[in-house]
Parts: C-alpha cells; structure tokens; sequence
C-alpha cells in the first residue's frame, strides 16, 4: 500500500486534527494521544462526556512500554495471540493527555492487526486516539455510509482505504488487567 494514501491524515493528525477512518473494528473517529484540545474536539464532535474512556491503537508491541509504566507479564502474550481485536485496560498509562487515563490511572490499548489500519499507525509513529464514529448513545457505524453526516462534516479529514469495502461488524473486546496477573472481561 502506498505511504501517500496516508499522507494527508497523517498531516492532519500532526496539525491537531481529527480524522474519520476505518479502525481495525469499526468506522473510527482518531486524534493524537497527546494533543489534549484534539481530544477535546473529538468529544466534541461525539457529544461524549470527557469521563468516557477513550482507547490508543498502537500499530507494534513495543509500543507497549511507551505508553504503560508496568506491563503485566500477561498482556504480552495477550496481546500477541489475539486472534480477534482485543483492547486491554493495563494498571497505569503514561505519555498521554490526562484525558486517556482512567480515574485510577488505567490506560485502554488495542494492538491492530488490519494492514490498513496498522499503516496508518506505523506511519504517524506513535499512538492515535480510537472511538466509534457516532454521536454518543447512537449506533456505531459498521460502514461509511453509516457514518452521521454531522460527523462527516466536522473531522477534519476522511480516510478512506480504497481497497477493502469491507463492513466493519464490531467493537473490540475489552479485558482489563491487574498487576499481579488478575484479569477481568468489560465486553465480550
């Protein structure tokens, strides 16, 4: 896949925008992890209560350590293994706006898989922000056209992957874990 269907996202991510793309899941509404008015905006855009979690993608493991202060020796194998997207809530986040932390300090990280989605992240070279693209409360958009209009009309750039029209049907799972290896399910 060409660097250059990325570029103007990537700009755009840069420059503090939100983006509207296909997440490894479902159509995602993104922005970078460390860019709190970006966060802002993009809570904005959902109409979504700043103490709703949001969740990093990273698009390699070792991304792990960038962003959590102690991995559980658990998630790594977690992590490698899934075979479905699967977002994992570790102890303590680091090296992101206050707005990706839970109220105990907990971060939610996802390692995508899907090529298109991981490009994007590869390329940017560091975390972006992921949230179902819809107005909180509404129905996620398991395709573009399901996307809201309103929504489509304040990103700030739409990326599209011009090979897959493929439906996005799901969210991620999401497992939250403990230091000393306790684990427990937030969404089957």
């Amino acid at each position: 896949m060409s660097a250059n269907i990325y570029h103007d996202a990537i700009s755009s991510l840069k420059a503090g925008g939100v983006i509207l793309y296909p997440s490894d899941t479902i159509w995602g509404l993104g922005c970078d992890v460390r860019m709190t008015a970006s966060i802002e905006k993009l809570l904005a855009i959902k109409h979504r209560p700043t103490e709703k979690g949001l969740i990093v993608l990273i698009s390699k493991i070792e991304q792990l350590s960038e962003y959590v202060e102690e991995v559980p020796e658990i998630a790594w194998d977690l992590v490698e293994f899934a075979e479905d997207p699967l977002t994992i809530i570790y102890p303590k986040g680091k090296n992101v706006s206050s707005h990706l932390l839970g109220p105990d300090g907990s971060i939610a990280i996802r390692l995508v898989k899907d090529d298109f989605c991981k490009g994007l992240i590869y390329r940017y070279q560091r975390g972006i922000v992921s949230t179902s693209a819809n107005v909180s409360g509404e129905l996620f958009p398991s395709n573009f056209d399901a996307v809201s209009d309103s929504i489509k009309k304040e990103v700030d750039f739409i990326l599209k992957n011009p090979t897959s029209g493929k439906e996005h049907k799901k969210p991620s799972k999401i497992v939250k874990l403990g230091l000393g290896g306790d684990y427990s399910l937030i969404r089957g």
